[in-house]
């Protein structure tokens, strides 16, 4: 009888704490996310020229080498509220200008504004020199969580897992601190924030820096108005026309225009 009333008190105090500790957990709802988004120019430059004349782009790679980093690194935020996000870039503009490194997905500079509520998105994108504003609905993406985690900006995040545009091998991690289901880009989905985002296969990162929880106005959140009215599926039609006879090349670049 001692026995089971100790068991019972131990467990009365074991579910008081956990109810104490469940209210003062603070979950953030609004705020300023710091991205650092790296590239691996050299991989990329290994894998688009792999069926290439070896002895002419050899020498074109070391001399790449020889004058650049091998990660090019582009800096972007994000402003969040529970209903709202925009993501954009740095004023800076680090696009690659030499040829062989140059790779869509790693120079893109999307500015992404993202409506939770309504489950829809405003794109502004530059395709080459034309200048569209893409208005849709939110990416659908089917993720598989896992049990992984890792702390990124100091915060725990959670492993998931996902296979975007039929053939993009994407990994987030989310955490739950963050109560918003955003993240760069147009990465949603998630039950939180995602603050880091791998394409292994790419050869592209994005990570968070750092988070800082600050009121968002309605004027931080404005989004893009400029560009070419499209919605997904007419950026397509027009970019499949524009690359119909640019052969492995022009794959690579539709893949990188429609992430």
């Amino acid at each position: 009888m001692k026995t089971a009333i100790k068991y019972t008190l131990l467990l009365a105090i074991m579910l008081v704490n956990s109810q104490a500790f469940a209210q003062n957990v603070h979950f953030v709802q609004n705020g300023i996310i710091e991205f650092e988004k790296k590239s691996n120019t050299y991989a990329i430059i290994k894998r688009n020229t792999k069926d290439e004349d070896a002895g002419y782009i050899q020498a074109l790679v070391e001399q790449y080498k020889k004058n650049n980093p091998q990660f090019k690194t582009d800096k972007s935020t994000l402003y969040f509220t529970k209903s709202k996000s925009l993501y954009k870039w740095a004023e800076n503009d680090q696009s690659t200008n030499n040829w062989i490194a140059r790779e869509p997905l790693a120079d893109l500079k999307n500015i992404v504004a993202t409506n939770f509520d309504t489950q829809s998105n405003t794109i502004q994108k530059n395709v080459y020199d034309d200048l569209f504003l893409i208005k849709d609905s939110v990416r659908k993406i089917n993720w598989k969580i896992t049990d992984e985690t890792r702390e990124i900006a100091g915060y725990e995040c959670r492993r998931a897992n996902a296979v975007i545009m039929d053939s993009i091998y994407v990994v987030a991690f989310y955490s739950t601190q963050i109560a918003v289901s955003g993240g760069p880009e147009s990465f949603t989905g998630l039950p939180g924030m995602i603050l880091g985002v791998a394409l292994p296969h790419e050869n592209i990162t994005w990570f968070a820096t750092k988070v800082t929880e600050v009121a968002v106005t309605e004027k931080d959140l404005t989004a893009p108005v400029k560009g070419k009215p499209v919605d997904n599926k007419k950026l397509t039609e027009i970019l499949l026309e524009a690359l119909k006879d640019w052969g492995k090349y022009g794959k690579s670049q539709l893949k990188g225009y429609l992430f």
